[in-house]
């Protein structure tokens, strides 16, 4: 867990021929990182410079060996607290029960959610989680000495975001000796640190697309489609440039032509005019 706003690095190890590691939140690319020569080749460090319920989720890393790339590491759940009110947490029927008491933790959140999360301090085991609108309760069963121990709980609309943590509870087991069958019915865990490791498999290099990056494939698709779609644009461009140079070309003739036969209409009828004038000259004899 990782409290809002605080920053993590998330470390990815794989094999000393690694030139590249790729970090994926939520099976997408999410960063790359490239081993720097003055360090351990098979380790890069990936930063998150503040954690928000955006950056909350599954993580995990591939590296490129050659052509190759491994196979998807173990993935890293990365939850983070601070996001909505405090819950109040109690038991019963008290703190301090004797050795085989049946216990029940409850959680509360006045500010409505729908999961409810306890964690054991420094436990070793999984998360309990239960749904619940405003409460839920958290039942132990008979306990052992494995179940003492400081809780708190949480409360989340999901499994990455949750709430500030409630105070914490202490549970004190006392009793004779523990029976041997009376064991714990779910145990919880704390996952309380800031740096994370993941590891890829060497044995698992696989030449599958399906590990090659999603991300630069899909770049590669978006800007040869921008390259044919800007093609597109430039030829339809030139195809109607070359149609407005035709059109005004055979606009320009036109105009020339009409211009060409008004003058040799009025040429011819200038020699027209000319030739009769003279004709009456010559059929007049006192003109002469």
């Amino acid at each position: 867990m990782v409290t809002n706003g605080n920053s993590v690095n998330i470390w990815c190890q794989g094999a000393q021929s690694a030139s590249e590691y790729q970090l994926y939140f939520e099976g997408s690319f999410f960063a790359l990182e490239r081993p720097k020569p003055s360090r351990s080749m098979n380790k890069v460090r990936f930063f998150i410079s503040q954690m928000t319920s955006h950056t909350a989720g599954i993580y995990t890393c591939f590296y490129q060996s050659g052509e190759l790339w491994s196979k998807s590491s173990n993935p890293l759940k990365l939850v983070v607290t601070g996001l909505y009110d405090t819950p109040n947490l109690w038991v019963y029927p008290q703190p301090e029960v004797t050795l085989g008491e049946n216990v029940t933790f409850f959680c509360q959140l006045k500010t409505a959610t729908s999961k409810f999360f306890l964690l054991k301090e420094r436990g070793s085991n999984h998360i309990q989680n239960k749904y619940g609108n405003i409460q839920a309760e958290f039942p132990m069963g008979p306990v052992t000495r494995a179940h003492r121990g400081t809780y708190r709980c949480f409360g989340s609309y999901n499994d990455y975001a949750w709430s500030f943590p409630s105070e914490p509870v202490t549970l004190l087991i006392t009793g004779g000796v523990e029976n041997s069958s009376l064991a714990p019915t779910d145990p919880t865990s704390s996952l309380d640190y800031w740096e994370f490791d993941l590891s890829t498999n060497e044995s698992g290099l696989q030449k599958d697309s399906a590990f090659w990056d999603h991300t630069t494939q899909n770049l590669i698709r978006i800007g040869l489609a921008c390259i044919i779609l800007i093609t597109l644009v430039w030829l339809l461009t030139e195809d109607w440039l070359s149609k407005r140079k035709d059109h005004e070309e055979a606009n320009r003739l036109t105009n020339w032509e009409c211009r060409r036969r008004w003058r040799m209409q009025h040429y011819f009828e200038e020699e027209q005019r000319n030739a009769i004038s003279m004709m009456e000259l010559k059929a007049t004899p006192g003109a002469l």
